[in-house]
Order: C-alpha cells, then structure tokens, then sequence
C-alpha cells in the first residue's frame, strides 16, 4: 500500500526535501537526513504506508527492527559515535519510520533531546554521495 502524497512511498521530490535514499533493506529503505547536524543520521521507513508498529504482523516488525539494527551498525560502524538515539514519529507523516540520530560526546545536543530538523547544517552534493558509500560499505 502506498500514499502519493508521502515522501517515503513515492520518492522523487517530496523525499528530496529532506532526505536521499541509500537502499532497500528487507523490509524498509534506508534513508540519509539530509540535516547532518548529527554526521550520519539516517532514517529506516516500513516498505508500505502504515501508520503504527501495531499495524504490521510479529513478523514483520521484527524484520523492520531487524532492519534497524542493521544501520544502526552501519553508522557505528562508519562513524563512531558515541550514542545512537532512536525516534519514531509521525504526527504529520503517518508512515512507519525510526530517525536514528548518532550523538557525539562535547557535540551538537550531547546529553538533549534532538530537534526534529535544527535547519543548522546541509552538506554538497559530492559530501552526501562520500557518506552514502560510507553508510553503504558498512551494511
């Protein structure tokens, strides 16, 4: 089931305005935010347009978190931060996804809550396509 007015079903320009789209995993597309406030914070949306966690099977849900974990290592991996905090929202955009947020110790919003979209820090097009290989080499 896809929404042709969500960023996460349909892509192209309303997934550009905040976001680009590294890979498939099993049952979600890994996404790099594009405010890198936080180096590698990336987002994990359910293949399909549901709202809630409760709206997929146990089985689906634990290969969506199956998915989470997988680039949560990869950012790890790639980056070393030294905290990754998971966010799952959806007040506006009601499709299932989890904001994983890499944290740096004596860095931007150590020890806070993250903001939503800080609006701080944007990256070349040539910065995100180096951090997209990184997050890639380490799936």
């Amino acid at each position: 089931m896809k929404d042709q007015n969500c960023g996460y079903c349909v892509g192209g320009e309303p997934l550009a305005k905040f976001g680009i789209k590294i890979c498939d995993l099993d049952v979600s597309q890994l996404i790099l935010f594009k405010e890198q406030s936080h180096p590698g914070r990336c987002i994990v949306a359910y293949k399909d347009h549901v709202s809630e966690i409760v709206d997929i099977s146990e089985e689906e849900r634990n290969r969506f978190f199956a998915d989470v974990a997988k680039a949560a290592r990869a950012i790890h991996k790639a980056f070393q931060p030294d905290k990754v905090n998971y966010g799952a929202y959806g007040d506006t955009g009601c499709h299932l996804h989890m904001h994983l947020v890499p944290k740096y110790k004596d860095e931007f919003e150590w020890g806070g809550v993250f903001r939503m979209n800080p609006d701080k820090k944007y990256l070349t097009d040539a910065e995100y396509a180096e951090m997209i290989e990184k997050i890639k080499a380490c799936l």
